[in-house]
């Protein structure tokens, strides 16, 4: 049916400017990162302050048993000290590591959920079906990348502001002129890294959209498996499924091609600026013009202004695809939906007409509309039957009353209130929905007809199967109503899954039922049958089917014909 195709969207590739450091949109999504931005702050303040005591107490005690030949017996304040703080630092390493893996579990669980809430709305709207893969994939193997940005990239890029920072305002309050060398060369780090980051965000992306489509292909693959095996085809697929995945390789080996050069580079720039105060120093101190104690304490910290810089960098590759994940994650959560109308008030549809007026749906990427100006009204207790050839747009008017989708034209109403106003979960609950292919959950029978109605007896869901002609199928059942399905419904025809959601819904009381080809695939003595069960609800309920079966043509009041998506008069 035309209203089952959707192109493939990404709203997030227009939007994909190219993030900073840190991408705020964590702190949205995932509370969890808020709470660890804070305690990695607090961490590494304290970890510039114990650089800098750390390096102090070095130099002191250098100094102090070589200029003055001091012994272990008059260090022992200072070695003890030294020990306290090297024992601190590894304390604050440890609870950043044990910060990191929790609010990395938090986060990606926020996330997931998040995604995942999203990727259900949209597919149920008709807007997320060509997505599956990469929902799938993010959700999974793309959003587990994040460990490595939580546990590596943040506190490092915190740590990247923090301490040299601390390490420069030390330097320069006791060796002004080792102080504006470091001052100076630091900025050089994050220039390369900017230069290298821009080339390796490309090259991670490209290898994500390559896992994409090897994740998306081979998810159709497998659903579809059993028809490429009947038709010859599966050897076909093969190939193409080696094809993506040597893509994949090739990627990310260029990637990793690239993460080494730039760690290379970064470590070369790190130690001739190193180099450079050590230089200086070593001139000062054979002039006479410096103290050892001062020249010591700027030697140790020069390198710890630079590490964190370092470290980020090397962690930064190890992060992007994390990142890359993410913000693609993001440009499917950020996909604007319709929210819910407060309340839970829905019109009565006992009493009240189902209105549709120049209704036109035009999904995205398509420049044809897939129906257009669909105009007609369904009186409570009516039975309307639609009818057209397929692709004509039929499955998208009942999307549309539905509530999936919003026509870009024109209005569904009950009565004067819109649907598109409605509440979904109130709107959905007063009404029945037989969807060409309904989905089965791997569940029993009888748990697979609950869904309809939560809190229906043994007794009720018995008498739903035996009004959709199930009866001597779930008899041949091992454990008859209470067999446990495959996952969609393995081990029922096509025609019996159908019935199945037919009997899902005639368990539910509600005063409108749209039936999409609900005798589709059905014998004659069955669809007799459930025309029988369908002639008895109409004289109580409003019914709009979607057949071209003569049997369910002729138990409806009236017939509208859909042609070349527009409604015949």
């Amino acid at each position: 049916m035309r209203g089952s195709q959707h192109g493939r969207t990404r709203p997030g590739e227009d939007l994909a400017a190219r993030r900073g450091a840190f991408d705020p949109r964590l702190l949205r999504h995932a509370r969890a990162a808020r709470a660890f931005i804070a305690v990695c702050v607090v961490l590494g303040c304290v970890t510039a302050l114990l650089v800098v005591a750390q390096a102090w107490l070095l130099a002191e005690i250098v100094a102090e048993s070589f200029a003055h030949g001091r012994g272990l017996e008059s260090l022992g304040g200072p070695l003890a000290a030294l020990l306290a703080v090297v024992l601190a630092r590894a304390a604050v390493a440890w609870t950043a590591e044990l910060a990191s893996a929790r609010a990395s579990a938090q986060a990606k669980s926020e996330l997931r959920g998040a995604l995942l809430h999203r990727g259900s709305a949209l597919a149920a709207r008709g807007a997320g079906r060509a997505r599956s893969g990469e929902v799938a994939m993010l959700a999974s193997r793309g959003i587990d990348a994040l460990d490595e940005y939580f546990s590596l990239y943040l506190p490092q890029l915190l740590l990247a502001v923090i301490v040299p920072v601390a390490v420069v305002g030390a330097v320069l309050a006791d060796d002004w002129i080792s102080g504006v060398i470091i001052a100076f060369t630091i900025p050089l780090i994050p220039i390369f890294m900017a230069l290298v980051g821009s080339v390796t965000r490309e090259r991670t992306e490209r290898q994500l959209r390559a896992l994409e489509r090897l994740a998306g292909h081979f998810l159709d693959v497998v659903r579809g498996l059993p028809t490429l095996k009947l038709f010859g085809r599966s050897r076909a697929q093969i190939d193409t499924i080696a094809r993506i995945s040597d893509l994949y390789r090739t990627s990310t080996l260029a990637t990793l091609r690239v993460t080494f050069l730039s760690s290379l580079v970064l470590e070369l720039l790190g130690a001739m600026s190193v180099a450079l105060v050590a230089v200086a120093i070593g001139i000062r101190l054979m002039d006479g013009g410096l103290g050892l104690r001062t020249g010591l304490f700027a030697l140790v910290l020069a390198p710890e202004a630079y590490l964190p810089l370092r470290r980020l960098g090397a962690s930064y590759h190890a992060s992007a695809e994390g990142l890359a994940a993410a913000e693609q994650a993001f440009s499917i959560i950020e996909i604007p939906t319709r929210s819910a109308a407060a309340g839970g008030r829905c019109p009565d549809l006992r009493s009240e007409p189902l209105v549709l007026e120049e209704v036109t749906v035009t999904y995205p990427e398509r420049t044809e509309p897939a129906v257009q100006d669909v105009s007609f009204s369904l009186e409570p207790g009516e039975a309307i039957a639609l009818v057209g050839p397929s692709g004509c747009g039929k499955s998208t008017v009942l999307a549309v009353i539905l509530g999936l989708v919003d026509p870009v034209h024109g209005s569904a109403r009950v009565g004067a209130s819109a649907i598109a106003q409605l509440d979904q979960r109130t709107w959905h609950s007063r009404l029945a929905w037989v969807p060409q292919r309904p989905h089965l959950f791997r569940a029993s029978v009888a748990e697979n007809v609950r869904v309809g109605r939560s809190d229906a007896s043994d007794e009720e869901v018995g008498a739903a199967i035996r009004q959709a002609g199930l009866v001597e199928v779930v008899r041949m059942l091992p454990q008859g109503m209470h067999t446990v399905l495959g996952e969609g419904g393995t081990g029922l025809s096509a025609g019996e899954r159908r019935r199945l959601a037919l009997a899902r819904a005639l368990l539910r009381d509600v005063p409108l039922m749209l039936l999409d080809e609900p005798t589709a695939g059905l014998d004659g003595d069955t669809e007799r049958a459930v025309v029988g069960t369908l002639s008895l609800l109409a004289r109580s309920r409003t019914l709009l089917v979607v057949s071209h079966r003569q049997p369910l043509l002729e138990l409806c009041d009236r017939t509208l014909q859909l042609e070349g998506q527009v409604l015949a008069a």
